[in-house]
């Protein structure tokens, strides 16, 4: 291994590490808070909560216009190619239209938020209103939402994990968990309140996006090219290449989020409020291994662009093996003892969510096989193939809304995570066919295969025997540190 790789690998360990434990108290607090949502609102009430903050998601993912692949990729890719001085007009190129299109989406939610509570609420007078409330307090969130994103995204692109683990991971995270706790806290002697628990839930994206700015502003300076400036033709040439670059992204970014959250408006309009609560409560663990993915993805993304934008197909193939080998130890003992728990853990956001239990089993197994690929989305876009990474997203999100038109009427949740399993499947055997034809690479290491046997030896036989459980934490603790050396888990330790 040269030391170029080793060096690549062990900045991905140590950043992939704080932003994976960052990910994990994300994801935590988040479901937290949909316990707290769950037993505050009630099912009907959870249900129009999930179904806003799932449109919000979506406005702030169509907002970004893609900048989170290409303000990663571009910066990158000019300082691998001694091109410094283009960084600030890289930075102009794809922040201004962010904040600009946000403005127009969040005006465009607030307008919207009647026909959307119908939609998904159906007639019912006090909850439409309650949903149309929510809604648009939400909207007027929204461009905080996507600069917030974009604005960490520069500090990412400069190889700093640290804002995005701090800013996002910890506080805005915290600070939700703080502000739903206390409006849970007022429901206890007043009437529960949908827009409350929707304020409660955004409002921390403001002090988060003004630190962001401040981390972002120190990022740039801290790379800062003084001794060139670039001309009108350079410049010219950067937003072309840079829009071509980022543009179908932009399209497959919001396809990529519909494919996470489409679902649950689906269910609300097709199935009802309950079965969109039940949907979402028992879907909620999907979103904590996303967190642990984006985690991972987000360190290794820009080492993995300067690779192959050098042509070191050696460095790209190692980074995406070994953080696949890594993913794989973290989240398939996750899915396993999710599939094992399913009906106890359900039971605590209330007896009604207990249905969940056949989504939960569906949707686990279908995250064994999307982290069994690892990043693969994200190593497709760093190797240049946006247009094919639109085209599979796409396909994929096709397979999700066809399923769940045709499934949720007649069998509700199930339906949609049936629908959504598939997507899975296909948005991750799909661009792993393209990139193993395209550029050689694949997952399957020594570490990916490690990883994936021990997590199903020491957690498959918890699945049959819970008990089992007992002996297979030290089990699994005790052969990750004896198959430390084809995991590369000294790189979470070695010196820079």
């Amino acid at each position: 291994m040269t030391a170029a790789t080793v060096e690549a690998t062990t900045g991905a360990a140590r950043g992939g590490l704080a932003n994976m434990a960052g990910s994990v108290l994300a994801g935590g607090t988040g479901v937290v808070v949909t316990w707290i949502v769950a037993r505050a609102l009630g099912p009907e009430e959870a249900g129009a909560f999930f179904a806003a903050t799932a449109a919000f998601v979506l406005a702030g993912g169509l907002a970004k216009l893609g900048t989170n692949t290409g303000l990663v990729y571009w910066p990158a890719r000019l300082r691998a190619t001694g091109q410094n001085h283009l960084l600030g007009a890289c930075l102009r190129t794809g922040i201004p239209p962010v904040a600009v299109f946000a403005l127009a989406l969040a005006v465009t939610m607030w307008l919207a938020a009647p026909w959307l509570a119908r939609l998904t609420a159906g007639e019912a007078p006090h909850v439409v209103a309650q949903h149309t409330a929510g809604l648009r307090v939400l909207a007027v969130f929204v461009p905080l939402q996507a600069l917030t994103d974009v604005l960490l995204t520069v500090t990412r692109g400069y190889r700093s994990m640290r804002p995005t683990v701090l800013l996002d991971r910890v506080l805005r995270s915290g600070l939700q968990l703080l502000a739903v706790s206390a409006a849970g806290v007022a429901a206890l002697w007043a009437a529960a309140s949908l827009p409350v628990f929707a304020l409660a839930w955004a409002a921390p994206y403001l002090p988060v996006v003004i630190l962001a700015g401040f981390a972002a502003r120190r990022a740039y300076r801290s790379g800062l090219d003084l001794e060139g400036t670039p001309t009108r033709t350079e410049r010219r040439r950067l937003r072309r290449d840079f829009w071509v670059f980022t543009g179908p992204r932009a399209v497959a970014a919001v396809a990529q989020l519909a494919l996470q959250r489409v679902d649950v408006l689906l269910v609300a309009a097709l199935g009802g409020l309950t079965p969109a609560a039940i949907y979402a409560v028992a879907g909620r663990f999907v979103v904590l291994i996303q967190f642990a993915n984006q985690g991972l993805s987000q360190s290794v993304q820009p080492r993995l662009a300067e690779a192959l934008s050098t042509g070191d197909h050696d460095a790209a193939r190692r980074l995406y093996q070994v953080a696949t080998g890594w993913l794989v130890l973290v989240t398939w003992p996750i899915c396993l003892l999710v599939i094992a728990f399913a009906p106890w853990y359900l039971r605590l956001f209330g007896a009604e969510y207990a249905a969940g239990v056949p989504v939960v089993l569906v949707l686990a197994g279908a995250m064994l096989v999307a982290t069994g690929c690892g990043m693969v989305d994200m190593v497709l876009a760093m190797a240049g193939r946006t247009s094919a990474n639109l085209g599979n997203v796409l396909i994929a999100l096709a397979v999700t809304v066809g399923l769940d038109v045709l499934l949720i009427p007649r069998w509700g949740a199930l339906g949609a995570a049936i629908g959504l399993a598939g997507a899975m499947v296909v948005n991750n055997l799909l661009p792993l066919a393209q990139v193993h034809h395209g550029t050689g690479l694949h997952p399957f290491g020594p570490g990916t295969l490690c990883a994936a046997l021990l997590a199903t030896a020491c957690f498959g036989t918890v699945v049959v025997f819970p008990a089992a459980l007992v002996v297979a934490v030290p089990a699994y603790a005790t052969g990750a540190w004896l198959l430390r050396g084809r995991l590369m888990l000294a790189a979470f330790r070695r010196n820079r």
